[in-house]
């Protein structure tokens, strides 16, 4: 059965290796400098990772793939399986989403200071929310998150960087916010993206290769987590990524992780806040991140509405003031500046539970069986995958 271990509350970005510390550990296995975040963007010396050093290195971030899920299902995956007593596992952050966890592994920052706090967020001063994955009308996203990236620092030490994944992420959004620097190189299926990584990172003598897949998280919304579905797509994700280690130069390192894990929320499990009135009452926002919802209120009612939704969701949930969540590390140190993004009320799920609010979400987010964005273990733990170079060039 999945643990959904419940922690009150998540250790923030620090001296133990997380998501933040995947892409500066390469960075510096490159020879380039890069210390450990801090929350105001600047960085201090930290060991991280201890990757041997490298000429040339490929990273694959795969969405959805929660370290304690792969150990789950690691029947599928021979590949992997076979290196588990090495692979590391450590937190994404909180909320254990995709558009945190990129802006976590893309910059080396805590969410609290990149500022990508969550699926959806408060635009502050404008009184909507903006969806950080589509970032429809989303503000320029140099200035929502200006803090440099590790492939920026890693291009500009002279390294050849190239990120690999669907046509669409070049020039995005969210991909400016959290992945901007080098060049994009745009691939459909995952045997073409490990193709382009393969021809990517013999073409210079010192080169840092992104590969983003993402469609096993879209299996385990759909199918959920413990589906035959995401085994399936588990096993055909391993074949590729053992084709990839097995064709690298010998000078080239291979690190594989993930954004987030996954629990499977059956329906009967879900709390909807068009049909229960006291979830509605004094909000104006709610976010749609069922698994951790954030409330943005009327003026002067977050007292009462953190009150309301920690009495009607007791034991199914965490509910906790914006004050609160920050003061427990869930962001990691938060910049003033990101602060009014938050919720007034921050809420993370327990168990299997989940909130939604059918009254703006589409019907296509409903009906998603696998959910993430909360504390629990199956959620928030990733996996580090670290082969290092058979040849130091």
């Amino acid at each position: 059965m999945p643990s959904t271990g419940d922690p009150s509350a998540l250790a923030p970005v620090g001296p133990a290796p997380s998501l933040a510390d995947v892409l500066p550990s390469v960075a510096r296995s490159l020879g380039v400098a890069w210390g450990a975040p801090r929350a105001g963007g600047d960085r201090a010396a930290s060991d991280g990772f201890a990757f041997p050093p490298t000429r040339r290195a490929v990273v694959v971030l795969i969405d959805g793939l929660g370290h304690d899920l792969l150990v789950r299902r690691a029947g599928h995956a021979p590949w992997l399986r076979s290196r588990l007593a090495s692979t590391q596992r450590v937190a994404s952050g909180f909320p254990s989403t995709t558009a945190t966890s990129m802006g976590t592994f893309g910059t080396g920052l805590a969410a609290g200071a990149h500022g990508l706090l969550g699926y959806e967020v408060l635009v502050p001063g404008h009184d909507r929310l903006l969806n950080e994955l589509s970032w429809e009308d989303g503000p320029d996203p140099r200035l929502w998150q200006p803090h440099g990236t590790v492939f920026e620092a890693v291009e500009r030490d002279g390294v050849e960087v190239v990120r690999i994944g669907p046509a669409y992420f070049d020039g995005s959004g969210l991909t400016t916010a959290a992945l901007r620097g080098g060049r994009f190189v745009a691939a459909t299926s995952l045997g073409a993206r490990v193709d382009a990584a393969l021809t990517a990172v013999r073409a210079a003598p010192r080169t840092l290769v992104h590969l983003y897949w993402g469609e096993l998280d879209k299996v385990g919304h759909v199918h959920g987590c413990d589906s035959w579905q995401w085994g399936e797509q588990l096993e055909a994700l391993d074949r590729e990524l053992a084709r990839l280690a097995s064709r690298l130069p010998a000078d080239c390192s291979l690190t594989v992780t993930a954004d987030h894990g996954m629990v499977d929320s059956p329906h009967e499990l879900r709390l909807d806040v068009a049909h229960e009135p006291v979830l509605a009452h004094g909000v104006r926002h709610v976010s749609a991140e069922a698994r951790a919802p954030q409330l943005y209120v009327e003026p002067g009612a977050a007292d009462d509405v953190r009150a309301a939704w920690a009495e009607h969701l007791g034991d199914r949930a965490l509910v906790r003031s914006r004050e609160e969540a920050v003061a427990a590390g869930w962001f990691g140190a938060v910049l003033p500046e990101n602060l009014p993004r938050i919720g007034d009320v921050v809420v993370a799920m327990r168990g299997r539970f989940a909130v939604e609010d059918s009254r703006r979400a589409r019907p296509e987010l409903l009906a998603l069986i696998g959910l993430h964005g909360s504390l629990s273990d199956d959620e928030v733990s990733v996996p580090v995958v670290h082969v290092p170079p058979a040849v130091v060039a």
